[in-house]
């Protein structure tokens, strides 16, 4: 593996296992909040003791996250030092927001909620627990601002004379549809994960015979909220593939193996077997006109295939070599306004033409093979967008299935008395992670070979490291998040064993038997 690669599966691990903590702090808080809510309005001491026990365990959680994140931010200046140069003053306006604002928000109230419940009105600790939950809520947007920014890069322009993009309207950077739709697509995904999170362990508790009257509360709210969040996932996730349709023309090909152009409304396959040497998908089954549907949201708009997509980047790199030229030229004849003109006019493809940096250094000589080369080099894995987005898609209709049933017995006081829908709560623990990482496999790995879609090649906004250092560092995060989280493992589930009153009040005398006899 070359720099290159090492650097983003260096960048892919950490995000992935920080993502690991991030979903079940976004679901917790709001659960959170819910169920203190119940607590002011019924002075029911048992929704204190709820609220207290999940908030334990978002502790835990929200700790193991903020340790994990912090060095993502870290890596953009050690690991990709050109992409910060390049757009840091695009980038880094949103990354400064979300330190600033949210984090110091979300480390103020969390303090307020562990340690002042004796020292504000019920009023006033219900309101910081909210405050919490927001700013949790607000840390996602900002992150995802940058992120989207990265998916459809508008509101900012290339700046010949400082050599970097630069906002222009950072409203537009702020409103970015993309940006907006993932937000609410993830913090979405986090409630669901928070509420399988909260499902799954009241149903062990009830497997059990535990803390029954705790758990049966608990599994009230998580299965309110969770049919709520798994129905928004599927509808945001239908305005992410919209969005997706505009601006990433190749990621949503890609998802769909769709090779060739079909007249409109394009099908959704369903299932298939992507054939990377004869660029076709063998055994298809198909949905008529839904591709068309979610991806244009119209009948008669076609949805570009994967050949043609190739074609289209095949003529922009074309185009942006003569923006590539003019810009070669103005840097020893800065003030001539007919190269500026030039450039001006053929900007917006200037990306495209340094893809051809993966070929050759001075890519103004590259010939028709080498430019075809790189316009290849546009596709993306497609197996893997294919089936992440399958299986992403499949686990989502089977958490939908189960919050159904878990609403549907709440509401007939039936909990309890299906042994096989508890296990079936039980055993649905991990899926939501597993949906969290493929998501973020669709949306980043789709991406590539763009870090910028459109504007920045990946391949160029590395650091100029020794790549033996990128494999040190990765291994120590690898070992060093690898102890975290076990760490997370360990103290959730020891306070998950010893159920809500014996976590929150343990017996004095240290007698652990006659504590678990008294409450449970």
């Amino acid at each position: 593996m070359d720099l290159v690669e090492l650097s983003r599966l260096q960048f892919a691990v950490t995000a992935l296992y920080h993502f690991l903590f991030v979903p079940l702090t976004i679901g917790l808080s709001v659960l959170l909040g819910i169920m203190e809510t119940v607590y002011v309005m019924t002075g029911r001491p048992i929704w204190r003791d709820i609220t207290k026990f999940w908030g334990m365990l978002f502790g835990i959680n929200f700790a193991m996250g903020v340790a994990t994140g912090i060095t993502m931010e870290f890596q953009f200046g050690m690991n990709w030092a050109y992409y910060s140069h390049y757009v840091g003053d695009v980038f880094g306006a949103p990354l400064a927001i979300e330190g600033l604002m949210a984090f110091f928000m979300e480390a103020t109230f969390v303090g307020l909620f562990f340690f002042a419940w004796d020292k504000l009105s019920r009023v006033q600790h219900l309101v910081a627990t909210w405050a919490l939950a927001m700013g949790t809520n607000f840390s996602a947007l900002w992150i995802l601002i940058a992120n989207g920014w990265m998916q459809y890069p508008i509101g900012a322009r290339f700046n010949v004379d400082t050599m970097r993009m630069e906002v222009t309207d950072f409203m537009a950077v702020l409103f970015n549809p993309v940006a907006q739709a993932k937000f609410v697509h993830t913090v979405s995904a986090g409630y669901v994960t928070g509420s399988v999170f909260v499902l799954a362990v009241s149903a062990w508790y009830l497997l059990r015979g535990r803390h029954i009257e705790i758990a049966k509360r608990s599994m009230t709210v998580a299965a309110s909220f969770g049919i709520a969040s798994a129905l928004s996932v599927v509808v945001l996730g239908d305005e992410s593939g919209y969005t997706a349709g505009h601006n990433q023309k190749m990621k949503i090909a890609a998802i769909e193996a769709m090779w060739d152009t079909e007249p409109a409304p394009a099908s959704f396959t369903l299932f298939g077997l992507p054939d990377l040497e004869t660029q076709t998908t063998r055994y298809e089954i198909k949905v008529p006109w839904l591709l068309g549907l979610i991806a244009t949201r119209s009948v008669d708009t076609p949805v570009p295939g994967i050949k043609e997509l190739v074609g289209i980047a095949r003529t922009r790199i074309k185009d942006g070599l003569i923006a590539y030229e003019a810009l070669q030229a103005i840097k020893s004849n800065p003030h001539d306004s007919d190269l500026r003109t030039q450039l001006d006019a053929h900007a917006d493809n200037l990306g495209y033409a340094l893809l051809l940096k993966r070929q050759r250094p001075d890519i103004e000589n590259a010939d028709d093979a080498e430019i075809a080369k790189a316009a290849d080099s546009t596709i993306p894995n497609v197996p893997v967008l294919f089936w992440s987005f399958r299986v992403m898609v499949g686990l989502g209709m089977w958490f939908i299935a189960l919050f159904a049933a878990a609403f549907l017995f709440s509401a007939r006081s039936m909990l309890d008395r299906y042994r096989w829908f508890l296990w079936a709560a039980l055993l649905t623990l991990p899926l939501p992670w597993i949906a969290a990482e493929l998501g973020w496999v669709v949306a980043e790995y789709g991406r590539q070979p763009w870090v910028i879609e459109g504007v920045l090649p990946t391949a160029l906004g590395v650091s100029s490291i020794d790549a033996g250092n990128v494999v040190f560092s990765l291994t120590g995060f690898a070992l060093f998040y690898s102890a975290l989280l076990v760490v997370d493992l360990y103290l959730l589930i020891k306070y998950i064993r010893l159920g809500p009153q014996d976590a929150l009040m343990p017996d004095p005398r240290g007698n652990k038997a006659a504590a678990i006899g008294r409450h449970s």
